[in-house]
């Protein structure tokens, strides 16, 4: 469940980013929450003492954070947006801090530091007038989804399907309005699109959002983040190679190192907890 979660989340932004330029990117998300609803709703129970709760979570971690994410991955090569993304760990470790009252150890403050430190490295070769406002937009993004994770991880006696169902039943209709405030020609775009840009949505919808966060929802409730999250680290490398070999990407060395240091900040948050395990001594009857 730990390795497909990564490899599902990094074709759904391969894909997307395929079919972008020609369909607006948050009525595409849209499309995307309305199908997961569809299939998700029949599995799931009615969160009689969630719904409030699932609903800012929706707002928070679905609208706000898909609609700046792939916005922003329209001015950007999917390999960068993923790299980008990476910082939603260590946003989850600061706002764990601050809204959970967790204690983060000197190796996941370091940690986060190398984090920042390697998208610092990738902005250093943006264009002023192009690439920084998607880039902003993801980072916000990402800040978004760690957000809607502290706020996942507070839920009680609600399980993954439940909460992955509702969260794209409420997320779909906000989505659609979301686009009709921002976006344009909608009608337009659903006419001229063409079976690749059908079979995306259908992708995103079944596979990327219903299985995929069903996954990700079961492993959260039922496991530490600190255990779950490495696994994540795979999805900018599965990412940067299906940009390469789908969509023909071409990653320059800036973005090559910083997205190194990325992953190995963002390494050292979350295996942080592992490694102190592994140096404690063993006695003898272990």
């Amino acid at each position: 469940m730990g390795l497909a979660v990564p490899l599902l989340w990094a074709l759904g932004l391969v894909f997307s980013k395929a079919v972008i330029e020609q369909f607006p990117p948050i009525l595409l998300m849209s499309l995307r929450f309305f199908l997961a609803a569809l299939i998700m709703m029949f599995f799931a129970k009615f969160p009689t003492n969630n719904v409030k709760k699932l609903l800012y979570i929706s707002l928070i971690a679905a609208v706000l954070q898909y609609s700046l994410t792939f916005t922003g991955l329209k001015g950007l090569d999917a390999g960068t947006a993923s790299i980008i993304l990476q910082l939603e760990v260590p946003f989850l470790v600061i706002l764990g801090a601050v809204m959970l009252n967790e204690k983060p150890g000197f190796q996941k403050w370091l940690g986060i530091g190398f984090a920042f430190f390697g998208v610092i490295v990738i902005v250093g070769e943006t264009n002023f007038s192009g690439e920084w406002i998607p880039l902003l937009l993801v980072l916000l993004g990402a800040f978004s989804w760690a957000v809607g994770q502290i706020y996942i991880r507070k839920l009680k006696n609600i399980d993954g399907v439940t909460v992955t169902a509702w969260v794209a039943i409420f997320a779909a209709p906000q989505l659609f309005l979301t686009s009709l405030l921002f976006e344009s020609n909608q009608l337009q775009s659903v006419r001229d699109a063409d079976l690749l840009v059908w079979l995306v949505i259908l992708y995103l919808g079944a596979i990327m959002t219903a299985l995929g966060y069903f996954l990700w929802n079961t492993l959260i409730r039922k496991h530490d983040i600190n255990v779950v999250a490495p696994f994540l680290l795979l999805l900018p490398v599965f990412t940067v190679i299906g940009g390469i070999i789908i969509l023909g990407e071409i990653i320059t060395f800036k973005k090559v190192l910083g997205g190194m240091i990325v992953i190995f900040g963002v390494s050292l948050v979350t295996l942080e907890n592992r490694l102190r395990n592994f140096r404690k001594p063993t006695d003898g009857n272990s």
